[in-house]
Parts: structure tokens; sequence; C-alpha cells
């Protein structure tokens, strides 16, 4: 079943509640909250004592609480390889997940993160940047494939039925504003194509596992000269150069996708190697991951992200799924 699409609370709600987070927290951990943005969640900038940190209250019905500390869990091992990734605060109580009841008895959860320096990057970026983020993902995939998951350890599902089927995460495709009915049957033929091509694909150990799953420009910062990720609310389990698809998510029908595609697999390869099965399946996964999005945008209407893309996106859409249906090119590009 998919997951309730929106929070219900106002921007004065939400903002209540995370006093409300803030207060089990020590005295030196209160400050100012400003409410950063929301999607998934909601992000509130806490500045304290002269430092900066990052208060995460998770929508409802989305993770559940073991879901969250899992998250932490591999943030933890991250950073002992030596990968610059958010880390928990625990609060007062010791907790790091906490959980917030509400007056409908229903509960919410809470993480508070040290701040992370950087800029985040937009469609100028210079396309080395894609670079530095396959290089750092190929070391995701490689402690993945090696960690031991402790015991109870639980994340999200990511394959074809949850990302593009009727009864996804994110909603149904089809719920897209401004994606005219007429091209329904384009869509539908590029996720049955997919379908079939992932089925022969299969969820091997050496292509299928623990991925960021949103590994995008809005969740990298760039300080330095290093690449930084940030936000693993979405890591869960599935192929591994999904991380790949959504590294261009959105902006799949940007002039320069394919250049940023391509260093992002130049950067990949110089950590860990991409085998000819995988390098094959890559436009499926641009693709589905475009229709995975397009999904979103109907479920997240709303939102400031969905609203900044403009009436002609679900077209673009449309437009990759028949290149992906009607040529050898990559689903991307205009």
């Amino acid at each position: 079943m998919s997951a309730e699409q929106s929070d219900t609370l106002t921007d004065t709600e939400i903002t209540l509640l995370a006093h409300q987070a803030l207060a089990r927290y020590p005295a030196a951990l209160r400050g100012e909250l400003k409410l950063l943005c929301r999607s998934e969640n909601a992000t509130f900038l806490l500045q304290a004592a002269g430092k900066r940190y990052a208060l995460r209250l998770h929508r409802p019905n989305y993770h559940s609480k073991a879901d969250i500390q899992s998250e932490l869990l591999w943030l933890d091992a991250l950073r002992d390889i030596g990968i610059m990734v958010p880390q928990a605060i625990p609060a007062s109580e010791g907790e790091t997940v906490l959980t917030l009841p509400m007056a409908n008895g229903a509960e919410r959860y809470a993480v508070l993160f040290h701040w992370i320096e950087g800029d985040m990057p937009t469609t100028d970026v210079d396309p080395k940047a894609f670079q530095q983020l396959g290089h750092i993902t190929a070391r995701l995939h490689q402690h993945s494939r090696s960690w031991q998951r402790p015991a109870g350890f639980q994340r999200i599902i990511w394959d074809h039925h949850t990302m593009v089927s009727d009864h996804s995460h994110w909603g149904r495709w089809q719920d897209a504003p401004n994606l005219n009915p007429a091209d329904h049957g384009i869509v539908a033929e590029a996720v049955a194509r997919v379908g079939q091509e992932l089925q022969g694909f299969g969820k091997g150990a050496d292509r299928y596992g623990l991925i960021h799953a949103d590994l995008r420009l809005t969740n990298l910062l760039l300080h330095k000269g290093e690449t930084r990720v940030i936000d693993f609310d979405d890591c869960g389990l599935g192929w591994y150069l999904h991380d790949l698809a959504a590294a261009i998510s959105f902006v799949e029908h940007h002039p320069r996708a394919a250049e940023w595609v391509d260093n992002w697999i130049l950067g990949y390869e110089k950590v860990a190697h991409i085998s000819d099965d995988e390098m094959a399946l890559v436009p499926t996964l641009l693709i589905q991951r475009r229709i995975q999005m397009t999904a979103w945008m109907g479920s997240h209407a709303e939102t400031e992200m969905a609203l900044s893309l403009g009436p002609r996106w679900a077209d673009h859409s449309v437009r990759l799924c028949r290149r992906y249906l009607e040529t050898n090119q990559l689903p991307v590009g205009v």
C-alpha cells in the first residue's frame, strides 16, 4: 500500500512540534529554529551557542522508528570508514530517534544532526562534480556489499513494484500534474518494458543491495573540492545503479544530462567496476527513475519542488519514454 503522501500540519504547527522536540535536548542545544524545507519531512536549521544543527521531523506513515534507527546505524558505519555523512545527536535521555506524541494519539519522529558545511550545487555545476559523486557512490556501494548489517536492520524496499506500480510508495504516475491522458499509453508501455528488463536482470547481491536511493544535486554539498552526501532518509534496498539514475532526478531532460551521466560513471569506475550487464541496464534504470518521480509529482504537487518544475515537465517525461522505447539512446537530454 502507498504511504500517506502529505503532512497535514501547517508550518506553524510543525514548528511548534519542532520546539517540543528541542525541549528534550540539553540546554546548550536549545536555540533559534528556522524551517528550511518541507518535502518528505520537515527540516529545520537550529542555531545554538554559536553552532548550527539540522533538525528533521518525519512525516507520518512513511518510516517506522526501527527504519530510522537502521538509517543511523548505516551512517555510523560509513563515518567509521571516513565518509562524510550526517551524525545524529542523542537527546537528554540518550535516544537519537525521538518519539513525539500527538494530541490525536499519533506519534511523530525527530532526529537532530550535526550540521555539515558546504554549498548545494545547481544544474550550472561543473560536470566534474558528478565524477566526485560517482566516486563517493562507489565507496558507499563497496561498503554496502561488505557490511554485515546488524540484527533487526530494516529499510524501505525500492524495486519495480514499489517505484512505478499503482501501489508505489509515492503514488501513481497517472496522477502527475499536466500529464495528458492521451500519453498514458506511452508511459505504461515504458513501465512494462522496464519491468521485463528488471525481471531478467534480477536482484543478485552483486547488483542489488543497500543504497542511498536519492543521491541528487539537492542532497550534495560541495566544500573545498570535496563532495559530501546528506539526507539518507530514503536509503533502502535497491539496484546499485539506481543511485546513478537518482543523481539526475527531475532534470533528466536537461541538455547536459548525458554529460553528467558520463562523468558519474567515470568517477565510479575509478573505485569500482560496473559490469557489462549493469551498464546495459542504465537506460532502463534512468527511465524508471523518471517515471517514479512522475508519480512523486502527482502525490506532492503542492510542494515547492513540484511547483518549481513548470507545466512542461510531464511532456518531457513522455518524450523521454518515447526515446527509451524507440531508440538506443539514453533517455536523457533534449
